[in-house]
């Protein structure tokens, strides 16, 4: 990279993300230059609006890197912390692909930092129609549904598991696959990726307290490389346009078991 490009560091916490900056600016190998601006992604205005000051100023992106995420804990009620969960992880995700979809330049990344939690077969087969081929309309209906399962307490009945990050993860992945999947032929032909990412176990403060092992753990500087690894991919490989990748290989969209045992260790 170089001086002429610009890399925006975004958050909701206006001291987090100017302290960021300043200490990627500082390091002796950066080139590109940095900017902190606060945003809450859940605010699908704002991040339309940055969308289009990004395509009015610089004419569109080159990368965009989703990793937003709610940190729930396991004594937590997971139906209390579910509005602000699904907010995080869905509906910001689908303004993300909504709004940077269409000023991503070719050649460009599109990048959800989701988990191999997100195949289908972590769901219970009642559901897989609802994201199975689905729109993007159609994934935003049926995480809509799910929110409403929940706050009515008939989720459970229908087949939703008690832990969020499984919906919220398959939806995730669902919503990355119902838009690369209309923009597939474009994108290729021009060597633009979009894709859902796990960049694998990683060790920091939301995660810590599911796992009682963590001697696989990555530090967060070690998991980046799964994802730069895309950004900077001198080519694209169609196997891996549109999918879940894990360590430079997609993960079947219908592999996975739901989550029974696990759902017994949680706070209902």
């Amino acid at each position: 990279m170089n001086p002429d490009d610009l890399i925006l560091l975004t958050g909701r916490n206006d001291r987090r993300v100017m302290d960021a900056a300043r200490e990627v600016t500082q390091l002796s190998d950066t080139r590109a230059r940095m900017e902190g601006r606060v945003l809450d992604v859940t605010d699908t205005d704002a991040v339309a609006r940055l969308a289009d000051e990004l395509r009015t100023r610089h004419g569109g992106v080159d990368v965009v890197i989703s990793n937003a995420v709610a940190r729930v804990l396991p004594e937590e009620s997971q139906a209390a912390r579910a509005d602000e969960f699904i907010d995080v992880s869905n509906t910001a995700t689908h303004a993300i692909l909504r709004s940077f979809g269409p000023v991503l330049r070719p050649g460009g990344r599109l990048l959800v930092v989701a988990s191999s939690l997100g195949t289908l077969g972590h769901l219970d087969p009642r559901l897989h129609r609802l994201f199975d081929g689905a729109s993007l309309d159609q994934v935003e209906y049926a995480v809509e549904s799910w929110r409403s399962r929940i706050h009515h307490k008939t989720a459970e009945e229908a087949g939703w598991p008690r832990w969020l990050n499984v919906p919220s993860k398959v939806a995730q992945v669902a919503a990355v696959r119902a838009v690369a999947g209309e923009r597939r032929e474009q994108d290729l032909a021009t060597g633009t990726l979009v894709a859902s990412v796990c960049p694998g176990m990683v060790d920091t403060a939301t995660s810590r307290p599911w796992f009682g092992d963590y001697s696989h753990a990555q530090s967060p500087a070690q998991a980046a490389h799964a994802v730069l690894d895309l950004v900077f991919a001198e080519h694209v490989d169609p196997a891996l346009y549109g999918e879940l990748i894990r360590f430079g290989e997609a993960l079947p969209w219908h592999a996975g078991t739901p989550l029974v045992e696990q759902d017994r260790l949680l706070t209902p």
